[in-house]
C-alpha cells in the first residue's frame, strides 16, 4: 500500500508544479492544496518505505512528470539532452525501487 501512496504523492507533485506555473503567482490555493496532499501521502508512505527510497522516487516522479507535462501541455522544448536527462532520472527511480526491501 505504501507504494500506491508514494505514486499518488508523486502525481500530486506534478499537479502542484503545473498549477504553480499556470497561476503565475496570482492564485496559489490549488498549488498549496496539491502540495499539502502530496506531502501527506509522502509522509504516509514513509511509515513503511526507507527515507532515501521514498524521497528519491517522489522527486523523480515529480521531475519527469513535470518535464513531460511541460512538453505536452505547455509546448516546452524537447531536445535529446532533456530526454536523456529524464531517462537518467527514470533509471535512478528503477534502481531505487529494485534496491528497496519493501
Amino acid at each position: 500500500m505504501a507504494w500506491f501512496y508514494l505514486i499518488g504523492a508523486g502525481a500530486l507533485e506534478i499537479v502542484w508544479a503545473y498549477f504553480m506555473k499556470r497561476s503565475e503567482a496570482r492564485c496559489l490555493a490549488p498549488t498549496i492544496g496539491a502540495m499539502i496532499a502530496s506531502f501527506a501521502l509522502l509522509s504516509v508512505s514513509m511509515r513503511t518505505l526507507p527515507l532515501g527510497t521514498a524521497y528519491t522516487i517522489w522527486t523523480g516522479i515529480g521531475a519527469v512528470g513535470a518535464f513531460a507535462l511541460g512538453v505536452v501541455l505547455l509546448g516546452e522544448a524537447i531536445t535529446p539532452m532533456r530526454v536523456g536527462a529524464a531517462l537518467l532520472i527514470v533509471a535512478g527511480i528503477v534502481m531505487m525501487k529494485l534496491s528497496s526491501a519493501s
